[in-house]
């Protein structure tokens, strides 16, 4: 029951602090609001670390470090395969590779999942495709780079491989992975930020086209590059950076919460619908209405988790 409870809020919190990255990403480029969210979400897994403890290790380093490269690599493939095809397809098609890929590995391991289990997985995945689809107006077409960039995010090397990592750590090491994989991934983010304005400024200066992986979510940037952000946009990215962290803490939680082998595929299953708290919150805040697919999703969610919490 632990497992599912931290492992759905988790999912939740994820989905929040995605809905205010997407929030910020309108006035400023996508990778300069995840590299500040992440230097930010440092803060509270440090006062957490202080407060719980945890007991450094190699290997807890070690899977830390592969989480931070996993999550720094999986979001930026993901704006690189959102930016060349359609967000309606590529969206959730990296959802549910992040939901099946732990669960693919978990069952090479030898782990028997009941028919109930199996049941609800695979309503969980029906679910991450219903509630993640959106319409999507630009017109972008479907490619194989785009599919491939998607499959990827949400594979070993982007958020999937987050669950595998966390999974891999000592019990007892607490927070501390966390810590290193958050350092890492402000480090890698910083630098592709670094990158991507460098390219933008010399795009601006020889006046021709700017590179288009330079370019993704400058249509929306109605803050110039150098200026201060507004304390409201700067508010907006810390809510983002500590709402991921404590994300993240939940998920290890609910990964280390039983010694069960069937863990891993429950809590990687949970995860991926995070696109939940994101909707939620654009109806409550922006006032978009849901769709009636994405009500179905929502509900099969619902249903999943209870199915995995009974199995």
């Amino acid at each position: 029951m632990l497992t599912v409870l931290f492992g759905l809020t988790g999912a939740v919190v994820y989905g929040f602090a995605d809905f205010l990255g997407g929030l910020a990403s309108r006035r400023i480029r996508p990778v300069a609001v995840t590299a500040v969210a992440a230097a930010i979400g440092i803060v509270p897994l440090l006062i957490g670390l202080a407060v719980l403890g945890g007991t450094p290790s190699w290997a807890g380093t070690l899977w830390g470090a592969v989480a931070g490269l996993s999550g720094a690599v999986g979001v930026l493939l993901l704006y690189a395969a959102l930016a060349i095809g359609p967000m309606s397809v590529l969206s959730p098609l990296t959802a549910v590779f992040a939901a099946v890929v732990p669960v693919l590995v978990a069952v090479a391991r030898g782990t028997v999942l009941s028919p109930l289990a199996v049941a609800a997985v695979v309503v969980a995945v029906v679910a991450v495709v219903l509630v993640a689809a959106v319409r999507d107006t630009s017109g972008a077409r479907l490619t194989v780079r785009g599919v491939v960039a998607a499959a990827v995010a949400g594979c070993g090397f982007g958020f999937g491989g987050i669950v595998l990592a966390y999974d891999a750590t000592p019990p007892g090491a607490g927070i501390h992975p966390l810590v290193v994989a958050r350092v890492l991934q402000t480090v890698l983010l910083g630098a592709a930020a670094l990158v991507v304005t460098v390219r933008a400024g010399r795009g601006a200066r020889s006046g021709g086209a700017a590179d288009p992986a330079a370019s993704v979510g400058v249509a929306g940037s109605a803050v110039p590059p150098g200026r201060w952000w507004p304390p409201r946009l700067l508010l907006t990215v810390a809510a983002c950076g500590v709402l991921d962290a404590l994300a993240n803490v939940c998920i290890q939680a609910g990964l280390h919460a039983s010694d069960d082998p069937g863990t891993l595929p429950v809590v990687s299953v949970l995860n991926a619908l995070y696109p939940i708290g994101t909707v939620v919150l654009a109806g409550v805040v922006l006032r978009e209405r849901l769709t009636a697919p994405q009500w179905v999703g929502i509900a099969l969610a619902f249903i999943a988790s209870v199915g995995l919490a009974l199995a």
